[in-house]
């Protein structure tokens, strides 16, 4: 009898099922990777919101608008980070002014676009340079959550 050179379809089925549990270990911790990465750049990108509110109020003592911060010349901040604009998986409200003339305060927010898929936690920055966050569920965080 001749034998055949090959892989039986045991042997096959073998392979494919090691293959399916490691796959099936490595996705979360792939997916919990992307969510942390997300967040981690949504408090990077607030730490650039509060950079940019400062640098403006030091360059118009604090006359003017966020319109004006992101469509100066040159702009403070990037529009991407105008109302409902979505990056890296977070929307970002727009940056509300006070209502002092001229204003003094500021605030921003950055909320998971899809809650639990793109982020867990919900972030708030305002005047105090502070950026507060928890997971809220996907709601918008406030001055009252914790800070970071």
């Amino acid at each position: 009898m001749k034998k055949s050179a090959g892989f039986t379809l045991i042997e096959l089925m073998i392979v494919v099922a090691i293959i399916a549990i490691i796959a099936a270990i490595a996705i979360p911790n792939l997916l919990r990777s992307r969510v942390q990465s997300n967040e981690s750049a949504a408090i990077g990108n607030l730490r650039t919101v509060n950079g940019a509110e400062t640098a403006y109020h030091s360059a118009t003592s604090g006359c003017g608008t966020y319109a004006q911060m992101v469509a100066g010349t040159p702009p403070f901040i990037d529009a991407t980070f105008s109302d409902g604009a979505q990056k890296q998986g977070y929307t970002y409200a727009a940056l509300t002014l006070g209502a002092e003339n001229p204003p003094q305060s500021y605030s921003a927010t950055a909320t998971p676009t899809i809650y639990q898929t793109t982020g867990v936690r919900s972030f708030f920055t305002d005047t105090s340079g502070v950026i507060r966050g928890g997971d809220l569920a996907g709601a918008a965080a406030t001055v009252a959550a914790n800070p970071i």
